[in-house]
Order: structure tokens, then C-alpha cells, then sequence
């Protein structure tokens, strides 16, 4: 039993390492440049099968310029550092049609949902689909990334 918590331990830090930039937030330099984006936590959380995940971009007081766009990428990984899913957006703000990725994407001062199904997804033809297979129970972090700040979080699937 102590084997199998000490290799559960290895892989988690071994997974928490391979994430690129995962703890910015956390940097003086990065609090310095946080365009004023909330991540918040998935719902529900633990979750069977899809869940939701609210995050805000902008200034949480109101847009101070109104017109400026956000460059968006929200991702979800394993705890071994490998991303298996991109959400779509669900709902937003500002005109934005939902039912689209959420990977590069161009988005206006507001609040926004992102939906994910619990699928594991593969890159086809440069987009990510869905395989249909769902994801195993067990901890998953999900990153934001707006304009070079990133924020991550973690999940619970439970099946």
C-alpha cells in the first residue's frame, strides 16, 4: 500500500512539473499583467458525465475599453501533463456565438461558460473531436489562458 501512495505521489508532482507555465498566477511579474481574468471552479464538481466551467475576461469591474479582444485558450489535461479535451463555449457575452472551441479564440470583455463532456477528444484535421470514449474517474486540471496569463484549476470525475 505505501508503494502505491509513494508512486502516486511521484506521478502527481512528475504531472504538476510538465505543465508549461501551469503556476504564472503565483509570479509577481504575471500578477503584474493579469488582463483581469477569473477562472472559476467546474459545476458540479465531482461531475458524471459533462460539466461546466464559468470563467471571466477583463477587467472585473467593467471594460475599460470595450472594444478590445482577448486571445482564449482553455484546455484539459491528465494529471500526467497530457491534454486530452478542448470545451466549447456555452454561454457568453458580447455577441459571441457559442458551440465553438474554446483554442485560440478571440473573445470581448465579459463572463463566459465553457461545457465539457467527459470525452477524451483527438486532434483531426487540426480540431479536436470527440472520440466518444469518456474519460476514467479520477483528477483532472483544466488551464485558461488569456493573452500569456494562466490559471489552473482541477477537477474530480467521478463515475
Amino acid at each position: 500500500m505505501k508503494r502505491r501512495w509513494a508512486a502516486l505521489t511521484l506521478v502527481l508532482a512528475l504531472g504538476l512539473a510538465g505543465l508549461p507555465r501551469v503556476w504564472a498566477q503565483q509570479r509577481p511579474e504575471a500578477r503584474a499583467r493579469n488582463p483581469g481574468v477569473i477562472l472559476g471552479q467546474n459545476y458540479p464538481n465531482p461531475f458524471n458525465p459533462d460539466t461546466r466551467i464559468p470563467f471571466t475576461v477583463g477587467d472585473a469591474g467593467g471594460c475599460k475599453d470595450p472594444n478590445r479582444q482577448f486571445k482564449v485558450t482553455l484546455r484539459i489535461y491528465n494529471l500526467l501533463s497530457q491534454p486530452i479535451a478542448v470545451p466549447v463555449l456555452q454561454d457568453g457575452g458580447g455577441g459571441v456565438s457559442t458551440g465553438q472551441a474554446i483554442e485560440g479564440k478571440m473573445l470581448p470583455c465579459s463572463q463566459y461558460t465553457a461545457y465539457w463532456d467527459g470525452q477524451y477528444q483527438t486532434l483531426r484535421d487540426g480540431k479536436m473531436v470527440s472520440t466518444g470514449k469518456p474519460v476514467p474517474e479520477g483528477i483532472y486540471l483544466y488551464r485558461l489562458e488569456v493573452d500569456g496569463f494562466v490559471i489552473v484549476r482541477k477537477m474530480v470525475v467521478k463515475r
